[in-house]
């Protein structure tokens, strides 16, 4: 029995497994209640769970290091790109790098060896498996690229939906009296259940301005990490303002209309794009259907017409 023949059977007892563990999870899974009553019975299951989960990220943090040797940066530049990129993301980290590239070593060797046991399973030590090793290892291995694109993407769009609101409260906070870092305080307790993304960024320039760094170092270092284009004109402003003795609530009013009047242009420029986008779905779906209503009794009576002839 050759190797073709066995890839059937291979692959029912593979989906089998993985069917199995999925359901073995989720209904071996104990709900709240019942794990809080455990932990009631024995005191110690909680922190002996606790410790098995602190162990197993030890255990990464440690083999992460020598898993992203092989893909470490060659250049301070390069280092710094990517930590402002896993930044933009939200992993903001000291060992964020070296997870990321340790990932993207793993996702390597299981991209290549999935690609190498089907195309060698399919065409054999060929030209065509020797590909399929190199197909899958690639593939596996920008996708960590993708996924971490998608999380910077959709963190920076949730930044700026968030960040004109989040203007207007430090606009009212500042006009009562309270300075800069106490009403980005009371900004980021208010919003955090709407903007947490926002909010921890403004806690974290709280906790570097109580330990002593200087605020045009904070507010440009705001503007790098997140990477929204809004956020760094902002810290620009904010730093200007700082630098020169000017008000700072005006400079924030400023901001936040302007950033309101591009949010309502984004708006109306999705609303324009629809019409275009519309055109596809249109052309391939929808107008087959009424060609074929509309064409096609015309088009039986000049078949049975041609018939009669």
């Amino acid at each position: 029995m050759d190797l073709t023949s066995l890839l059937p059977y291979a692959s029912f007892g593979v989906i089998s497994f993985t069917a199995w563990a999925i359901i073995s999870f989720f209904n071996g899974k104990q709900s709240r209640a019942n794990e809080r009553l455990d932990e009631l019975r024995d005191p110690g299951r909680r922190g002996r769970e606790e410790s098995t989960a602190s162990n197993m990220g030890r255990m990464l943090e440690k083999a992460a290091p020598a898993l992203s040797q092989a893909l470490q940066p060659k250049s301070e530049l390069e280092v710094s790109e990517l930590k402002i990129r896993l930044a933009n993301a939200g992993f903001q980290s000291p060992n964020a790098s070296s997870m990321y590239l340790a990932i993207k070593f793993c996702m390597l060797m299981v991209g290549a060896l999935i690609g190498g046991g089907y195309g060698l399973t399919m065409y054999g030590f060929k030209q065509s498996g020797l590909a399929a090793i190199v197909i899958g290892g690639g593939v596996a291995f920008y996708l960590p690229e993708l996924v971490l694109f998608l999380f910077k993407k959709s963190r920076q769009d949730k930044i700026f939906m968030s960040l004109p609101d989040a203007l207007d409260l430090l606009v009212v906070c500042v006009e009562a009296g309270l300075g800069l870092d106490a009403g980005m305080r009371r900004v980021s307790e208010e919003l955090i259940d709407s903007a947490p993304e926002l909010c921890s960024e403004f806690d974290k320039c709280n906790f570097q301005l109580q330990i002593g760094r200087p605020r045009r170092e904070v507010l440009h270092e705001l503007g790098i990490r997140t990477g929204v284009d809004d956020l760094k004109a902002l810290a620009a402003i904010l730093i200007q303002a700082d630098r020169f003795g000017s008000s700072v609530a005006q400079a924030l009013r400023v901001q936040s209309d302007s950033m309101r009047v591009r949010r309502r242009q984004l708006a109306e420029e999705r609303a324009q794009q629809t019409a275009v986008k519309m055109i596809f779905p249109l052309v391939l779906f929808i107008f087959p259907g009424i060609f074929v209503v509309l064409v096609g009794p015309a088009a039986i009576n000049m078949y049975r017409q041609l018939l009669d002839k």
